[in-house]
Order: C-alpha cells, then structure tokens, then sequence
C-alpha cells in the first residue's frame, strides 16, 4: 500500500471521533476511533470535552496512518466531517475552551428561543437564514454560552475569545485558521441563505460580537495547512456530516436523497439552486458548495435513532449489544401494539415540539422484550415515513427511491421496515461511511485529486436493496396508530424564559 496516494477524513460525530483513510476510488483503507465522554449535568443539557475531542484527533490519525503502513507524506490533503450546531468558544491566545462545548441535543437554550419568538424576531430569523427559531441550532448556544460563563461577553467584545463548530475547532489547532465552512455555518442561526455570509441583522438580534465568527468558506479549498498531526498535509474540505453524506452518496442532481442513520437520523434532499421554503416542519439548508454555485437541500432531523437502541440497551439492559435488537425484534411477528414515541428532548422534524417527552404505548400483559425490540426499531421507520412525507410536499420532487447510509443499515430487519412504511426501494451502498467518505472527496476535489463530481458518482455502487412489502392497509392502520401515539407525547415540559 505504501506510495499510493490517499485521502484522510476527520469524522468528529456525536460519540467517537474516527480517522478515515481513501483511495482514489473510493474504497477504505484503514480506520481508527475513539469514543469520547456524554456529559450530562441536567436533564436535557448535554455537553462535550472539545478538549479531550482535539487530543482524540491527535491519536486517531496517527493509528490510521500505521494501520495501514502509510506515512504524512502518503496524504494529498485531508478533509473534515462534524457533528454540527455542537458550539464551542475558546481562547484564542492560550486555545483552552471557556466551558464544556454544548451540543446539537442540548436543550437548555429554550428560553432564549421562547423570548426570541415573543420579541417578534421569528420572521426575520427564518427570512433571512431559512430556519425557525430552535434550541436545536448553534446560534442560540453561543448566545447562552455568552450570558452564563462568567467573563465570556467581555472576553468576546475584547476580541479574546473565538467561536465555532467543531470543524472550526479541529482546523483551528491543525492549522491555526479560524475558519467555518458553509455547511455549518447555515446551522447556527446567523448566517443569511443566500449571500452565503454571516448576516448582521441576526447577529443584533442575538445579541453576537462579529469579531468572535469564523470566516465562512466553500467546503472544498485549502483552508490551511497542518503544522500538528499531519505537519505539511492541507486540510482542504469541511462539512458538516449529513452534507458530507450528501456528497458521499454522490445525490448530486435536484431531487436526489439519503437518510444517514447514526445517534439520530438526518434525511437530505438535493433541490439544486433553489431554496426549498418548508410550511411543514423541514429545513432549507446549504446543501454543498463545492464550486462558484451553492447547491441547496431540504433537511428533516430526527432526534434519536441509533441513540434509542443505546437507550434500550445500557439503561434498560435489554440487550448485550445494539445488535441483538434485531435477533430480539425477529422472535415476535410484530410489535403486539406497542408503540415507542422517542421524544427524550423533544420532536425535531416535521413537528418541532420541545415540550415533548419520550412515551411508550399500548401496553398490556401480552407484551414482552421482543415486541419492545420492535417498536424500538419501528419509531426510526415511522419518523422516517414522517420527514420523507413532508419533504414530498415542500420539494415538489416526490422522493422515489432512498439511499441510506449509518451504522443502522446493518440492520434488514429495519431497512425493510424502512421501504415498507415508505412504499419506496431503500438502497444501501459499498461501504456505509457515507458522511467522511465525503469530506475525502471534497478534499481530494480542492486539491485536484479526483477532478469532478461525474468521477464521484462513477465511484458510487449499490451494495443491498429492500422493496416494499407491507400490505397497504396494515401500512395505513399502523401509520395511524403511530400518530396517535405521538400526539401523546406532547405538553410534558413548561417552556422556561430564564
């Protein structure tokens, strides 16, 4: 292997950081991981080491480059995917984060949210960058980080301190840069949609020093260059990780989609150079932009998908590991009538309610292990059924097939309840690491290894499939029981305004 020439891919995500290495066509070579710590100091607070995340990277690199027998000087460039919306502020002269970073399911921003919706600002917010007010974005985080870690807003305004996602974070103590790229700078609340650039009307409306931002780039040019790590290799793509899904699952044409199955689970459609305005609970959002021209994308975000088997597995000791669910879900023939409604901090996409809370329905003495096993892995199909029905109605590009990609796919007894519910081929491709499969590419594009998108999309090849197989009217008597369930999930948490 030694003197082929690679791509290495950073995929910082939500439980483990990992070190990804490509070739040119494609195909994975080697990877190293490293789990880091959930901090959980209240309910519905959850934060990050940035930390301990950063010294994560200066050993997963390293054990990917020896896995494979490689060497820096093997690497054309390196490229970076990230949990997004998880914030950090750091300072710049000694690089030490003020407080723990707060994360994408955090959700102690609500009365901040709450007070911005009262104060009238919801339509210019979603207006200018697209989205609603929500705790799910970085913007509102920053804003509390501001108002509750003490000496913040005055080391801020001084210029002291910098703010960012955690690609921010990652290529700043690689390259010393402070940059974001697009992608995830579409996340945070403060960015406009269409000029591509932090936006100073939300910035007063959140009340956000300017000189804290990063600088918003593309997600595939040479942001810097290592002088740590990798000493010498570009770091040269960012995006935020379902971006970079779209991207590695090569949905390079308007009405093109993949589901990403992780700790939760992030539908994206590709709707080319339009801005696909949402009535129904969906995110307009920088698709990529990996030229002159951003391509744009319709997003639903589902809260918790893989982090639900996690649930049931270490806090309910159901199961030894996430994969016996399925052994465990396949020893009844359905879910026996009940239902489990996952909404452990509230419902994201379509139907956006903070004040919900998880609820499990429908039981009786006939209900065992297995039928929770399967309702388990049948909320991940049904909040799917929910977010691919929205984006048909705001896309006007009925989704007609969905790739998927995530260490869920494993699961057939899932991917088939998936086709079912939705009533469309579920497609699979070589190799699940959709998410850094991208950020290698846009790497590899910046610095002229693969020379564009058409290159990208001969790499992409199927690897399973699952058709639809559900009787219509079983599929529409469940989708209604479904519903009901969720609706009982509502009204359990008071918004606060503190």
């Amino acid at each position: 292997m030694k003197g082929e020439r690679v791509v290495a891919a950073i995929d910082q995500g939500t439980t483990s950081t990992r070190c990804l290495l490509y070739n040119r066509s494609g195909r994975m070579l080697a990877v190293a991981q490293r789990e880091h710590r959930q901090h959980y100091p209240a309910p519905g607070l959850v934060e990050h080491d940035a930390a301990e995340i950063w010294r994560n990277v200066t050993r997963v690199v390293p054990a990917a480059l020896r896995s494979a027998g490689l060497g820096s000087e093997d690497l054309v460039g390196l490229g970076i995917a990230n949990q997004r919306e998880t914030t950090v502020v750091w300072n710049r002269h000694t690089g030490v984060p003020i407080s723990r970073a707060v994360t994408w399911q955090d959700t102690r921003t609500d009365g901040i949210v709450s007070r911005l919706v009262e104060d009238g600002h919801g339509p210019l917010i979603t207006r200018v960058c697209g989205l609603a007010p929500a705790t799910y974005f970085a913007g509102p985080r920053l804003r509390w980080i501001l108002d509750h870690v003490p000496g913040a807003r005055e080391g801020a305004e001084a210029g002291d301190l910098l703010f960012g996602t955690m690609e921010s974070w990652l290529i700043w103590n690689l390259t010393g840069v402070h940059v974001t790229d697009v992608t995830n700078a579409s996340r945070t609340m403060l960015m406009d949609l269409r000029s591509l650039e932090w936006s100073d009307a939300l910035l007063d409306v959140l009340d956000v020093p300017r000189r804290m931002l990063p600088e918003i780039r593309s997600n595939a040019e040479v942001y810097g260059v290592c002088t740590t790590v990798l000493p010498g290799v570009p770091v040269a793509g960012a995006l935020g990780d379902q971006h970079a899904a779209l991207v590695g699952q090569a949905c390079f044409s308007p009405g093109e989609a993949k589901c990403t199955y992780g700790t939760g689970a992030f539908l994206l459609m590709n709707t080319g150079s339009r801005i696909a305005e949402s009535t129904h609970g969906l995110i307009p959002t920088v698709g990529y932009l990996l030229g002159d021209h951003p391509v744009y994308a319709l997003e639903g975000a589902i809260a918790m998908t893989g982090s639900l088997v996690q649930w049931f597995r270490d806090s309910l000791g159901m199961i030894g590991s996430a994969a016996q669910i399925e052994t465990l879900a396949e020893t009844v023939e359905d879910n026996g009538g009940c239902y489990i409604v996952p909404a452990f901090s509230g419902l994201y996409s379509p139907r956006w309610h903070p004040d919900a809370r998880g609820v499990m329905v429908g039981l009786t003495s006939f209900i065992n292990r297995g039928h929770l096993a399967r309702a388990v892995l049948e909320a991940t199909g049904w909040q799917t059924r929910e977010v691919v029905d929205a984006m048909n109605l705001d896309s006007g590009l009925p989704v007609t097939r969905l790739k998927v990609d995530g260490g869920m796919t494993a699961n057939h007894l899932l991917m088939q309840f998936v086709a079912d519910v939705l009533d469309v081929p579920v497609e699979r491709p070589l190799g699940s690491e959709a998410v850094s499969l991208g950020a290698a590419y846009a790497a590899g594009l910046a610095v002229g290894h693969w020379s564009d998108v058409e290159v990208l999309r001969s790499n992409w090849h199927r690897a399973a499939a699952w058709e639809p197989a559900m009787d219509p009217d079983l599929r529409k008597r469940e989708h209604s029981n479904w519903g009901r369930a969720v609706n009982r999930s509502y009204g359990w948490v008071q918004t606060s305004l503190d």
